[in-house]
């Protein structure tokens, strides 16, 4: 995040300038190496229409340096989303009738704060881990990411960070939904108020100027490439404010508090465990696995497939993005009915993760769970009619 200024052509913006209390905070998106939360200090650093404001910044210990955040992610004028030209001659995306509309650097023309870079060193180094994976395998290594793969990609992403945390389309006991989260946080794709708080924001404006990982900033840009941008969050999307239900929560602070230290301890059990090959497949291969098939579903999924459902979006029904996200690259159906605990809407639709709620739901554990009605599915099919012609 940068020094903001007011500009009047961006409403968000503008609302900080009338707002002095509003704390325009660093969404740490999918890693969320950081979060600004519990402190005390008052930093100045905003200068909203030449008057200077103070800023509040809560104290974590695992936002790096506080001073450099401050120097660096506050001193450039950013150039607001909605004023980003468009390109003369829009480009498709290969195989997609889907259309790059503004593109979007990330890389290279700006100024990196710690959060980018903290974002990025995590994500590179388990890449890197991974590439170790030919050189030290063995059979136990190898289900350990299988199993990992599960408990964090099924129990921690798919259902509880996902259908449980964002959408609330089922209900289970408090230990339970906390026993899933913690799942979710051992995938190193952040701690669950930041999570929620960007899907949240994805399906509130999806695919306009201000989703956060839009394919009509690119390809790679839906895929990855947004989360070593914190400017372009905070720009878009404006204050953490849409995550209230988990904020009241103790837990989830104390998650978002202490987030990497989690990740950690699973990386040092798995080496005390099985040295060197359990920390390379346990962690490298498995997190790099599970990141990719995450970040399919904000990317192919928003460019190949196809739409049984006129959402007025990109969003895609993906089989094979299906099989490996365990149900999640149903995405169209999901964008049609986001409430719903099913995304495989179609008895042909493998969806694990529906599985699981269905087994949750016969043993008493599940409640409340949300589907479609066959009536809202048919009111649905005749709004796409009426679209059609």
């Amino acid at each position: 995040m940068a020094l903001i200024t007011s500009h009047p052509k961006n409403p968000l913006l503008h609302h900080f300038t009338t707002i002095h209390h509003a704390i325009p905070r660093l969404n740490n998106s999918v890693i969320g190496l950081g979060s600004f939360s519990n402190n005390a200090r008052t930093i100045k650093v905003c200068k909203f229409n030449s008057n200077l404001t103070k800023l509040s910044i809560k104290n974590n210990p695992f936002t790096y340096n506080l001073q450099v955040i401050a120097k660096s992610a506050f001193s450039e004028t950013l150039e607001p989303e909605q004023d980003r030209p468009k390109l003369k001659y829009p480009r498709r995306i290969l195989l997609s009738d889907v259309e790059v509309k503004r593109e979007k650097e990330v890389f290279f023309g700006r100024k990196w704060n710690s959060l980018d870079i903290g974002t990025s060193v995590v994500v590179l180094s388990m890449h890197v881990l991974s590439f170790f994976a030919p050189f030290h395998f063995n059979w136990p290594a190898f289900w350990v990411a299988v199993t990992l793969y599960v408990v964090t990609g099924l129990f921690g992403i798919t259902l509880s960070f996902h259908r449980n945390l964002s959408h609330k389309s089922f209900k289970v006991p408090k230990w339970l939904e906390y026993s899933f989260a913690y799942c979710g946080v051992l995938a190193l794709q952040g701690n669950p108020i930041d999570w929620v708080s960007t899907h949240r924001y994805h399906h509130q404006f999806c695919d306009s100027d201000r989703d956060p990982h839009s394919p009509t900033e690119g390809f790679w840009f839906s895929h990855m490439n947004w989360l070593f941008d914190t400017n372009s969050m905070i720009e878009k999307c404006g204050e953490q404010n849409n995550v209230g239900d988990l904020e009241n929560q103790s837990f989830y602070r104390f998650l978002r508090s202490s987030y990497i230290v989690h990740p950690l301890a699973l990386g040092a059990l798995l080496y005390a465990i099985g040295g060197f090959p359990f920390l390379v497949w346990g962690m490298g291969v498995r997190v790099v696995w599970v990141y990719h098939i995450t970040w399919l579903v904000n990317s192919a999924c928003h460019v190949w497939g196809n739409q049984a459902w006129n959402t007025k979006d990109l969003s895609r029904n993906n089989w094979w993005v299906a099989l490996l996200a365990f149900g999640e690259g149903w995405h169209n159906n999901h964008h049609a009915f986001e409430y719903s605990a099913r995304h495989g809407l179609e008895w042909w639709q493998l969806d694990m993760t529906w599985y699981l709620v269905r087994f949750l739901q016969a043993i008493g554990l599940a409640t409340q769970v949300k589907v479609p009605t066959e009536t809202q599915k048919q009111r649905m099919a005749l709004s796409n009619d009426a679209i059609a012609t």
